[in-house]
Formats: C-alpha cells, structure tokens, sequence
C-alpha cells in the first residue's frame, strides 16, 4: 500500500513544463504535466548525460533533454530510438487537482546515482 506525498495543485505545474521536487537525499524528482494534463514524474537526470529534464520542453507523453535534444518518453523513463538508457520513474497520481508522489520512492527510489557533472573539465596542476 502505498503513502502519498502531496506535492502541489496540478496548476502550479506549467503546461508542457515541469516542477522540481527536491529529495532530503538523492537527485531531484521533475514533475512533468503535458497538454492533456496528465501527470508523470521521473528522475531529474537524463540517462545520456545527465541533463536536467525539467528544464527540457514537453511534447506528447515525452520530453526533450535540453542539453542534447534525446526524447524521454514519460511514462517509462526511457529514452527514444536511436538513443538508449533510462532514468527512474516514480509513481504520481492526481486527486482533486492536487498532485501526490509515493513518499516510500522518494525516500528510497535511484538515491546512489550520482549527480551530473556540470561545466569544463579542469585538468590537474602540472
């Protein structure tokens, strides 16, 4: 049986945009709402290079990575052919308007993927 989270009003998440949720441990979790306002939530991390998909632009049930454009379908998670990989999916539903999130998956879902590396490499002093 599953503890839900209330997160925020399904308005508060903007259409065919995303909401982060930050975690006490672990990444964040993107709450993404599309066109026909239904609701999914995922890993805020693409699997490519780990890109924050809730800065990405939502079409249909995916969204766009907005570092390299791979497609991440948001149902499942995983990113769309040619390209493989996915990130974590978490469970949400919407009730009344508001939006919950399994409290038991954020407390413990995909928290030893480490963060995304951001910026130029910096080579060691010589």
């Amino acid at each position: 049986m599953s503890d839900w989270k209330p997160i925020c009003h399904i308005d508060d998440i903007p259409v065919l945009g995303a909401r982060r949720v930050a975690r006490p441990q672990g990444l964040p979790v993107a709450v993404f709402r599309n066109a026909e306002d239904k609701v999914f939530a995922l890993l805020d991390r693409c699997p490519h290079k780990g890109g924050p998909l809730s800065q990405g632009i939502v079409h249909g049930e995916s969204v766009a990575c907005p570092l390299h454009n791979w497609s991440i379908g948001l149902a499942d998670g995983c990113a769309r052919a040619p390209d493989e990989g996915c990130t974590p999916r978490f469970a949400c539903k919407v009730e009344q308007g508001t939006v919950f999130l399994d409290a038991t998956e954020l407390a413990a879902k995909a928290l030893d993927l480490p963060a995304p590396l951001a910026g130029p490499r910096h080579k060691a002093a010589v």
